[in-house]
């Protein structure tokens, strides 16, 4: 075989090489990356990130994982290195699809998929079917319901928590639909759920609006952030860590805005002190 032809077969191996590198690249990161948008911990998308290379042959690479950021490099003294940073922005919790991409990798791990059927998995995890509004509206009703009479309410208290809790996440639903802003969304939420609460004592019905405030707002509690914002920074992710527990005390604070400045309100308008 003349030596230009060998030459020309070296080189399209090594190009077939170098783009097989980065398609696994690519792959690990955009699993961490789903990882890391619905609420994944960071130690739980590092190590995702890192064996999914591994599975498939590649063992010299760096990850470094932020709450809103991977970066990622392979191969850094080879002619196919190649490097990766995808931003990632805070987003809605979705437990269902951190579980399929944690069942992807470990059927990647198994070795059970070839690199085309993972991208094809990958694919199918991230457009995975939504819960209907319907369905979240109503399971936050029951929620609410449920909350309101756990910590003291009384079955009538926790019917009008349940109706608040049907208009709190339709409002929801509707600013998440016209990208309003997070924290505009819990002050105008917790409020709304507030100047319900206090119109139905207002009204002069026998009601614990303490009771039907805390059970009306509970959805917008940010219970999973400050919980994974707290195992990160016990694994030693100081940064990811604070930054989740900065956004649990943003929304925190923006709830007592919202509580605080409706109750402000009912009083001026002559409304008195609420009942304990």
């Amino acid at each position: 075989m003349p030596k230009s032809k060998k030459c020309l077969r070296g080189r399209e191996a090594e190009q077939r090489g170098q783009s097989e590198s980065k398609q696994i690249l690519n792959l690990a990161v955009s699993m961490g990356e789903e990882l890391l948008k619905n609420g994944g911990e960071i130690y739980r998308v590092q190590e995702t990130v890192g064996r999914v290379m591994e599975a498939y042959g590649v063992w010299d690479y760096h990850v470094f994982v932020v709450t809103n950021g991977i970066f990622a490099t392979i191969h850094e003294q080879g002619e196919d290195a190649g490097s990766m940073v995808r931003d990632v922005p805070l987003g809605d919790i979705n437990l269902e699809k951190i579980a399929g991409v944690n069942q992807l990798s470990r059927e990647i791990c198994q070795g059970s998929l070839s690199l085309a059927q993972a991208y094809e998995r990958l694919e199918q995890c991230r457009h995975a079917s939504p819960l209907r509004d319907t369905f979240l509206v109503l399971a936050c009703g029951v929620e609410s319901a449920g909350f309101c009479f756990l910590l003291g309410g009384t079955p009538f208290d926790s019917l009008f928590s349940f109706l608040l809790g049907l208009l709190l996440q339709g409002f929801l639903v509707a600013g998440n639909k016209r990208n309003v802003s997070k924290f505009m969304l819990n002050i105008l939420g917790s409020a709304m759920v507030t100047a319900g609460s206090l119109a139905l004592y207002g009204m002069g019905l026998n009601v614990q609006s303490d009771r039907i405030i805390i059970g009306g707002i509970i959805v917008l509690m940010p219970g999973v952030a400050l919980v994974t914002g707290i195992r990160d920074s016990f694994n030693g992710d100081y940064l990811s860590g604070g930054i989740r527990l900065m956004d649990a005390l943003l929304t925190g604070i923006c709830i007592a805005v919202g509580v605080g400045a409706a109750v402000k309100v009912f009083q001026l308008l002559g409304g008195g002190a609420l009942p304990i």
